[in-house]
């Protein structure tokens, strides 16, 4: 068994609230996406909420959407972002989420059974907001071996 494996969390700045029309097709795909990421390769587990998903969890903001979830490695978590399914949904985001002007993933390694709070993933996408790619927290392009 691996004794680390990959925490990610990403964000997304809403155009407008989460009950809007602007974001109803979004809504519309959660539980496919949800679905899609939960039988990929590698998947280990995602926040969410009694109701299946992340969406009423804002310890960043209002307008800030987040999703946490833990991955075998950054291979399997690459294959699932830009694989079928998941890509044409990141290929709409301009629709539903304003570009953002930091970071809005991070990725960081984890002992095998631990999964990551909210409080810990703000605080890595933070890390890397202030300092960089580092091996504490990182991005998909710019990624650090786990440690030992």
């Amino acid at each position: 068994m691996k004794k680390y494996v990959l925490a990610q969390l990403n964000v997304a700045l809403m155009k407008e609230p989460i009950d809007s029309p602007l974001l109803a097709d979004f809504v519309a795909n959660l539980d496919r996406i949800n679905a899609l990421a939960e039988q990929s390769p590698g998947f280990i587990w995602r926040l969410k909420t009694d109701e299946g998903d992340a969406t009423a969890l804002r310890p960043m903001g209002e307008n800030l959407l987040i999703n946490i979830s833990v991955w075998k490695d950054v291979a399997a978590l690459s294959a699932y972002v830009y694989g079928p399914g998941h890509v044409e949904i990141m290929r709409r985001r301009k629709e539903w989420f304003d570009k953002m002007r930091e970071a809005h993933l991070v990725l960081w390694w984890v002992p095998a059974d631990h999964r990551p709070s909210e409080q810990e993933a703000v605080a890595r996408l933070e890390l890397l907001q202030n300092q960089g790619p580092n091996p504490a927290a990182f991005t998909i392009r710019d990624t650090f071996p786990p440690p030992g």
